[in-house]
């Protein structure tokens, strides 16, 4: 019962971050902002704090990751913000205004906030548009940041702690349900990094999500290049990072998706049988999750497990590449041509 609910809860979060990409006014741009303060926060934390700090033994490259790991808000409101046009200073503003704040609190505040600031500075005089924002915006972009972190405490967190309980006492079939989820998060318009990190996972759940994204990554390789979506460079990038392909991920989802899923729920049980952990939440990504792997696990194991989950990869991208040979993909050149005309 507590896997169908976890498994339930999981799902219903990520419908909900779904449909707010596809119908909420700029949810795309909102969501596209939300995963760059996953970067510019979480993986900053994670190269300099957990690599830097805690495996080189540099302190000061330890305080500034842990600094940037609680500037998360901060980034969150002022990356959306300036996505949904607000001038940067305002921007900047309302995401100082969020000091302290979680992830998706300052992401929140910034996403509503934006709307209110734009009509300052539309309306209101120059000069008074500053006192406007200062006066009315700031504040306001604070309280509505302080009133969400409960919520957000009460529900994603709370959906990681039962994650977390699963796996304990059920590894392989979370490793299964988590790693296919994951995977494919990470090549939906959500980032992974930002998932995980909201749900703060950590321990083996965490350390599913870091290395299934590194087995995805020779999965896309291959799936991508042997279906052609698109030139050498764009598989390069799906590989390296799949959320600057979102648009053509979202023109082809059913191979895409369906691949992924498959070849990260084996990777999952994979590092199930392993028992790698991962205790820096927000490293579902290829580079930063594989190298964190080797500070907190035996570097032997980890790359024995990565070896395998990059073999896996492969051959799922290569079932996939064949499965899928005779369907229908939107390629590249008529993804982005379209939206040069529609320019």
């Amino acid at each position: 019962m507590d896997i169908l609910i976890g498994t339930l809860l999981l799902l219903i979060v990520l419908v909900f971050f779904t449909v707010f990409s596809y119908k909420a006014p700029y949810g795309m741009k909102a969501m596209g902002a939300l995963a760059n303060a996953a970067v510019v926060s979480y993986l900053v934390e994670a190269f300099q704090k957990y690599i830097g700090g805690d495996i080189i033994g540099f302190s000061f490259l330890g305080e500034l990751g842990h600094l940037a790991g609680g500037m998360a808000g901060v980034a969150a409101a002022a990356l959306v913000c300036l996505a949904l046009g607000v001038s940067p200073v305002y921007s900047l503003m309302m995401g100082v205004a969020c000091a302290e704040m979680g992830l998706l609190p300052g992401f929140f505040a910034g996403y509503i906030i934006a709307f209110l600031v734009k009509v300052i500075e539309k309306r209101f005089p120059a000069g008074l548009d500053l006192l406007g924002t200062v006066i009315i915006a700031a504040p306001l972009a604070r309280f509505i940041a302080v009133e969400v972190s409960p919520l957000v405490d009460a529900t994603l967190l709370k959906i990681g702690g039962i994650i977390d309980q699963i796996t304990s006492s059920s590894p392989i079939l979370m490793g299964i349900i988590l790693g296919g989820i994951i995977t494919v998060v990470a090549t939906s318009p959500l980032s992974s990094m930002a998932l995980t990190a909201m749900l703060g996972l950590v321990g083996l759940p965490m350390g599913i999500s870091a290395v299934a994204i590194v087995g995805s990554a020779f999965l896309n390789y291959v799936l991508f290049d042997r279906l052609k979506f698109g030139s050498r460079k764009t598989t390069i990038a799906m590989t390296i990072e799949p959320l600057t392909q979102a648009d053509l991920v979202a023109a082809n989802p059913i191979p895409i998706y369906v691949t992924n899923f498959v070849g990260g729920a084996l990777s999952g049980i994979v590092v199930a049988l392993f028992g790698l952990i991962n205790n820096a939440t927000g490293t579902a990504t290829v580079v930063a999750g594989l190298v964190v792997m080797y500070g907190f696990n035996d570097p032997v194991k980890v790359t024995i497990c990565v070896l395998i989950c990059g073999v896996i990869g492969i051959v799922c991208g290569l079932l996939g590449s064949y499965v899928f040979r005779n369907f229908k993909i939107v390629r590249e050149e008529e993804v982005r041509g379209r939206g040069q005309e529609a320019a």
